[in-house]
């Protein structure tokens, strides 16, 4: 049986990478494309685990990149469920640079669009999000501002 909600923790995802040289753009650094793709699935794997379906990623806003990232920084992706509609969540991910001392420094930002899917791959009912903390209120608060701009 379905939930009625689900609390964004229950929807956390992380992913952890060693960048390698194979991840590396002609400067040396993080190519973005690569970092979109880690973002990407840990979006998707958050989306899942909130709707209990299959999804698709319909839109991908304020990707930021703060600080680059070089060969052998281990990078940690968070993700979490921020926001839901009727069929769509939005999962806010980040990245960080963590040091060999454990010390973990912001360095890329992004909202996902994450539409659930049924069998048939149609659109399909999420459930809600119930929020606890003031930091997911705050979350919910931004997602909403970001989906306010798309055009419909």
């Amino acid at each position: 049986m379905a939930l009625d909600f689900k609390r964004p923790s229950d929807s956390r995802t992380v992913q952890v990478q060693v960048l390698s040289q194979a991840h590396l753009n002609g400067y040396s650094r993080l190519f973005g494309g690569q970092l979109m793709s880690w973002m990407d699935v840990v979006a998707a794997v958050a989306a899942r685990r909130h709707s209990g379906k299959n999804v698709t990623t319909a839109r991908v806003d304020g990707l930021e990149f703060h600080h680059p990232a070089y060969a052998n920084d281990t990078m940690e992706l968070r993700g979490q469920v921020a926001y839901t509609g009727t069929t769509s969540m939005i999962v806010k991910v980040e990245a960080y640079i963590e040091t060999l001392d454990g010390q973990k420094k912001l360095t890329n930002r992004a909202w996902f669009l994450m539409v659930a899917l049924d069998e048939h791959e149609k659109p399909s009912p999420v459930p809600a999000l119930k929020l606890e903390t003031d930091e997911e209120k705050e979350d919910w608060r931004q997602a909403e501002a970001i989906k306010s701009g798309y055009r419909r």
